[in-house]
């Protein structure tokens, strides 16, 4: 491959894997398998090492883990929590084995062990005692959870025996546990809250929740997997997991060592159907050198150490017969199809249904009725078909056209130019809508009355007791008391009740009364506006401070608020002049609800406490917008440069920090703050 070749396969494949990206974590959409994505990844990854003068700054592969979250406190990694290459193929083990094999004089071995589908975490301790649990962040600094960590019976918060160190680090894997997650959907679905998609998602939701009793409540789990200390206490891998497993830690006992390679592949081997029976979701194998003198000689590359390889299975796949399509309106009037299968078997589970996305998914894998199609498992609770087999396609079948009006109140389906999905612009009157607003209104994020759920909501709607926000705050014990509903439940096919007894009502009146006590950003992201989340709420709330003000914001003060661009802007403009959304409005002001905020200011003070210093910033921040920091910073007596050199004295960095950035910093050894610490620099 010529340079010029290579230079447009970088480009091509770096827009795919960033699109790819984006549809994953914005929009909860994978395009392609993991497989296809990792070989993807793989491609670029090989061309930016044969040609590195190529590699682009915001290359998808500098990307070395997740973003940190803003709601706990950030800390540096005393250890960095690097990533591990992945490999699909023997060939790749063969080549891996014999790199190990040209460093490594004399005998060596190998530790094979799961790869946990759960969430990293960073433990730990001292003096035999729980100190801290960070998550893994972006690998070089983390969330500390340590409150949320402690509810986590497996992991231990004081050691037993006394042969530890007197600090020391464990890295674990947290999960929730099939039968956990499979009790807390059936919960969520009695009270008519959204189904949780995977135990992952589920894992990585509750270390997040700001209350650790609904932490505890979750039931996590922690299987410990790796020590770390200076001076490291063990020789050997395994037998630094024998002592975890003394000292209480829970260590699963599917790890095995391995003298050979041949004995590596009979352990993959063996795993590839037995990991079924798991109390958890893995996805492969994790290949460790054993001796920690021989891992230290095989050292590390900039993201992954040289002495461990993880080994993924491909997701699991099957055919079966397409028998209808399903289409569900969400609150906006999103239609989503959803596949009816001919039950399957599937990863251990039957599979009746899976996702087809939108109408260009549709088109693109060509379904026709009563195709045989193949169905992708990897970890959600709605699997995904990647295609269909043509050759046992009917004779009299025919493609699959998209609805042209609404499922559920017979209103012409439009599509805006740009937009993947179709929707019903019946949004007063379209019965999903309605209620899915309605259940946006009382969501966690937004009033948080979770004493209702959707269940409860049917039936109030039905009822015609709530048809708009406002209407909650009408409720009162005589209207409530004693209403009742029988409906099916899709699982067991079995008839349930929900109803409204004293304790129900009394539950659901109080949280109604709790809710009037939400912040303004709270109140403006449960209005539903669209294309305002929560994010979007606090921003403008810090720079629109009363709800009327926000009512008289033209076009250009609105998009002059940082991240709201002109399709946020045109949809809060049409929100506030639809004379409907005026009524409920001043209804909402009227029983009491927050409506104003004092505007964040960064009540700039002079002062030379930063004289004779550097400083970038780079990330979104909590406190302060850039603007507001890069007025603090210079009134204080510091100065603010551009790029980071060798001369910077201090990186800031908030959410959403670039990884080039991020990386460069740690090459060169620069410092790197939070907001919190640059404030406490200049003495605010």
């Amino acid at each position: 491959m010529t340079e010029q070749e290579a230079a447009a396969r970088i480009s091509e494949l770096s827009a795919r894997i960033h699109h790819l990206n984006y549809q994953y974590y914005q929009n909860s959409h994978s395009e392609v398998s993991d497989y296809e994505f990792d070989m993807l990844l793989e491609e670029l990854n090989n061309l930016e090492t044969q040609f590195a003068h190529l590699r682009l700054p915001n290359s998808p592969t500098q990307r070395v883990g997740g973003s940190v979250t803003k709601s706990f406190p950030t800390v540096v990694h005393k250890y960095p929590m690097l990533s591990l290459g992945n490999t699909y193929s023997e060939e790749d083990l063969r080549e891996f084995h014999n790199r190990v094999q040209k460093v490594l004089e004399g005998d060596y071995e190998y530790v094979c062990e799961q790869k946990f589908d759960g969430v990293a975490i960073s433990l730990t301790y001292r003096n035999g005692e729980l100190v801290r649990g960070v998550t893994r962040g972006d690998g070089t600094r983390g969330d500390d959870i340590t409150a949320n960590v402690r509810t986590i019976k497996t992991i231990p918060l004081k050691l037993h025996g006394q042969d530890f160190p007197e600090e020391f680090e464990v890295r674990g894997e947290v999960f929730m546990p099939f039968s956990v997650f499979e009790a807390l959907n059936a919960e969520r679905e009695d009270i008519g809250e959204m189904l949780l998609a995977n135990p992952r998602n589920a894992a990585s939701g509750t270390l997040k929740l700001q209350d650790s009793g609904q932490v505890a409540r979750r039931k996590l789990s922690c299987y410990a997997y790796g020590f770390l200390s200076t001076p490291m206490a063990f020789e050997t891998h395994a037998e630094a997991l024998a002592a975890l497993k003394k000292w209480g830690f829970n260590v699963s006992d599917t790890y095995q060592k391995c003298s050979t390679l041949e004995e590596v592949l009979t352990y993959i081997k063996l795993w590839e159907t037995k990991r079924f029976e798991l109390p958890i979701a893995t996805d492969g194998i994790v290949i460790k050198v054993n001796s920690f003198n021989q891992q230290e000689e095989l050292g590390y590359t900039a993201k992954s150490p040289r002495w461990a390889i993880a080994y993924k299975y491909k997701a699991m796949s099957a055919a079966t017969r397409l028998l209808n399509i399903q289409y569900q309106v969400g609150r906006t009037g999103a239609v989503t199809p959803v596949a009816l299968l001919q039950p399957v078997q599937l990863a251990g589970t039957t599979v009746k249904r899976a996702s087809l996305h939108n109408a260009n998914e549709i088109l693109r894998l060509d379904i026709h009725t009563g195709d045989v199609v193949y169905v992708e498992k990897g970890g959600e609770i709605i699997p995904k078909i990647t295609g269909v087999d043509k050759s046992q396609r009917l004779p009299e079948s025919q493609p699959v056209q998209y609805l042209d009006t609404c499922p559920a109140c017979g209103t012409p389906l439009v599509r805006t130019e740009g937009e993947a999905h179709h929707y019903c612009p019946n949004e007063k009157g379209c019965p999903p809508q309605i209620k899915g607003k309605l259940e946006h209104f009382i969501s966690r994020h937004a009033m948080n009355i979770m004493s209702l759920g959707e269940g409860k909501i049917d039936l109030l709607f039905e009822k015609g007791l709530v048809t708009t926000p406002d209407h909650f705050y009408d409720l009162t014990h005589e209207k409530l008391f004693g209403l009742s509903k029988d409906y099916v439940d899709e699982k067991t096919g079995k008839i349930r009740t929900i109803s409204f007894g004293q304790k129900t009502v009394d539950n659901i009146l109080a949280a109604i009364q709790k809710s009037k006590e939400a912040p303004f950003d709270r109140v403006l992201f449960a209005l539903g506006i669209r294309f305002v989340g929560s994010t979007v709420a606090r921003k403008l709330v810090q720079h629109i401070s009363s709800i009327e003000a926000l009512k008289q914001a033209s076009y250009e003060d609105l998009i002059g608020v940082p991240e709201i661009g002109d399709r946020i802007a045109l949809s809060i403009l049409a929100w506030f002049a639809d004379p409907d959304n005026q009524a409920i409005l001043k209804r909402l002001q009227e029983v009491g609800l927050q409506f104003s905020q004092e505007k964040a200011t960064a009540h700039i003070t002079q002062s030379d406490k930063l004289a004779g210093l550097t400083f970038v910033i780079s990330g979104v921040f909590e406190q302060h917008s850039r603007e507001e920091l890069q007025d603090l910073i210079t009134a204080n007596g510091g100065k603010m440069v551009s790029s980071i050199s060798k001369k910077l004295s201090y990186l800031v960095a908030g959410d959403k920090m670039g990884p080039a950035k991020l990386e460069k910093a740690n090459e060169l050894g620069i410092k790197i703050i939070s907001e919190t610490e640059l404030l406490t620099l200049i003495g605010h």
